[in-house]
């Protein structure tokens, strides 16, 4: 059992027979009256966020989490598939789950599965990814770095974000897997 007192993001807890993600949490002591713990929790099955209120003390079932590495092998338009690189098995997730997580990753890429109580349920991705520019307008004569202003760009995995104008075709960037934001050059 994990207490409210406990609780940490990234924590998973199982509420009602529904597993969470514990996104963030805040105790709350108001001047009359018991604490609470205020929090955000994304539903691991379908990806959505809701908000709760817990008594403080409250007790939920911890759940048991293990990350494994995993070898991304395509998506199909309804399951992502991933193959484990030791044992050769094969599992299939949907991919409206994973779609925000899946467009920061490249086929045959090795990524951490995270299994929840022995079923296949996230990916967990570093902060941040470097991939190639397959796609952008070229920057007009006279932008330069300083000159500020962004211009939309196509990545190799096919997302579309937001570069400045002296990103060209071919160009490696760094992107941030939380916020999609282009964050330097390679």
């Amino acid at each position: 059992m994990i207490s409210t007192n406990q609780l940490k993001n990234g924590n998973h807890i199982e509420v009602d027979g529904i597993i969470y993600k514990v996104v963030e949490f805040q105790h709350v002591k108001p001047g009359k009256g018991p604490a609470f713990v205020r929090t955000k929790l994304r539903r691991t099955r379908d990806g959505n966020v809701i908000d709760k209120t817990f008594r403080a003390g409250e007790k939920f079932r911890s759940v048991r989490t293990e990350a494994r590495k995993m070898t991304y092998l395509y998506g199909d338009g309804t399951d992502a598939h991933f193959m484990d690189s030791e044992t050769f098995d094969q599992t299939a997730i949907p991919e409206t789950a994973l779609a925000d997580k899946l467009r920061w990753v490249k086929p045959n890429e090795t990524v951490d599965l995270l299994f929840i109580d022995n079923e296949p349920a996230d990916i967990q991705l570093p902060g941040s990814v470097e991939l190639e520019i397959t796609h952008t307008e070229p920057g007009v004569r006279g932008d330069t770095a300083s000159g500020g202003g962004n211009k939309p760009a196509t990545v190799e995995t096919g997302a579309e974000i937001q570069v400045p104008l002296f990103v060209n075709v071919g160009d490696r960037v760094k992107v941030s897997t939380e916020t999609g934001q282009y964050m330097s050059r390679v």
